[in-house]
């Protein structure tokens, strides 16, 4: 009797620590275990606005995934996922197929526009790290074309950010330390250069308490970021954001779109019933009705019992959703019960840039300023160290010793 095969989709938080967690939980005569990501690196998606900024180099906030999963104990394909046959247990790639035994969906998220006419074709999305890289790219462009004469026009060096969540408000304050350095790498006067957030909410950074909105707001201010609060987006032009029932044009050179995000199209393609684009998974972390596929990550959602809403989809909100299905699918094979999904909420913390922060901690205690500034890289590095244990922080870490 052969063993089983088990597969798992995307090298993201939650499916890099599936697989990490299930070389540990299984001898390598229990079952197979592939990995299918479309690239051959994991990049820390919660660093993504870092990139788009230019403060943080690409290969910071990625590392190869042979580094940290042993090609031997796991087949690594590097290919995209077309689709899933559920019926069949048969996953279809770009370039081959393979089929499963169990399955474990981490694919991630894609960008959201909630339909709003233009932004697809006109704006930059914080989406992986080509597209970051991208932003950070134009940003420079936009200054060095000013500097030399080609491009007149102020507005060209506006930087339009929409959406005053987590992605958005973090990359504003990464905006707010690399401007001056770029205005000053151009000879460029720096009030020639706005960085306006437009968000269509009455305020900003829902997660968080009035108190804490109100020193983020207080603070990307006094650092030259302008907020636009209740103005939604009605269109996305070349020009900028058209915004409120006026019709007001916001004009940027820059235009970035981080106002939602939803599981990634291969699961409307594969038939999996989709609520506001994700998996509602039950308690274990399955798809209700399938025996053998788990859904985690960005591609679910997992609901709490306290509140009977979904848990927010965060990193370590993945990881853990990672350990949990690791060791369900190992009970599974040693026909063992399953456990259910409790999320341990270890706080929120948000960066405003290299010092600058906010969070909720320890059942609820607030830090802001530099305290939480340093505690985000203590969170980022101790997801690196979930994600790819201690050789990837020991690369890639943010923390750094004396």
């Amino acid at each position: 009797m052969s063993k089983p095969k088990v597969v798992v989709l995307g090298a993201g938080y939650a499916g890099l620590v599936t697989v990490r967690q299930l070389t540990k939980k299984l001898s390598p005569e229990e079952a197979e275990i592939v990995l299918i990501n479309k690239h051959n690196y994991h990049y820390e998606s919660t660093w993504l606005h870092e990139v788009a900024a230019g403060t943080i180099n690409p290969n910071q906030a990625r590392f190869m995934i042979s580094d940290v999963v042993n090609p031997n104990r796991v087949r690594l394909i590097y290919d995209t996922v077309q689709e899933i046959k559920k019926d069949e247990n048969r996953v279809v790639l770009e370039n081959s197929e393979v089929t499963y035994d169990y399955l474990v969906v981490a694919l991630g998220f894609v960008t959201n526009t909630f339909g709003i006419k233009g932004m697809d074709e006109h704006a930059f999305f914080i989406q992986d790290i080509d597209s970051a890289r991208l932003i950070a790219e134009h940003i420079e462009y936009q200054f060095a074309k000013y500097s030399a004469g080609e491009i007149t026009d102020d507005d060209a060096l506006n930087i339009v950010v929409g959406g005053g969540g987590f992605t958005g408000i973090e990359f504003v304050g990464e905006l707010a330390d690399i401007v001056p350095k770029l205005c000053k790498k151009y000879d460029i006067p720096r009030n020639k250069v706005r960085i306006i957030n437009v968000e269509a909410a009455p305020s900003i950074l829902p997660m968080f308490d009035k108190d804490l909105v109100s020193y983020a707001i207080q603070s990307l201010e006094s650092r030259g970021v302008e907020f636009r609060m209740g103005a939604a987006i009605s269109e996305c032009t070349p020009e900028g954001f058209i915004v409120g029932e006026d019709k007001e044009l916001i004009k940027g050179g820059t235009i970035v779109w981080t106002g939602g995000v939803t599981g990634n199209p291969v699961l409307g393609k594969s038939g999996f019933e989709l609520v506001r684009g994700k998996v509602n998974v039950d308690a274990d972390l399955r798809v209700p009705g399938e025996e053998n596929i788990f859904v985690l990550g960005d591609c679910s959602w997992v609901m709490n019992k306290e509140t009977g809403r979904p848990y927010p989809p965060t990193g370590q909100l993945a990881t853990q959703e990672g350990v949990v299905a690791a060791e369900n699918i190992k009970a599974l094979i040693r026909n063992e019960p399953l456990k259910d999904f409790v999320f341990d909420d270890k706080g929120t913390v948000a960066s405003l840039g290299f010092s600058d922060g906010i969070g909720n901690i320890f059942q609820g205690k607030k830090l802001q300023g530099k305290a939480a500034a340093a505690m985000k890289k203590v969170v980022d590095d101790r997801t690196l160290y979930l994600v790819g244990g201690p050789k990837a922080v020991l690369k890639k870490g943010k923390v750094r010793p004396f």
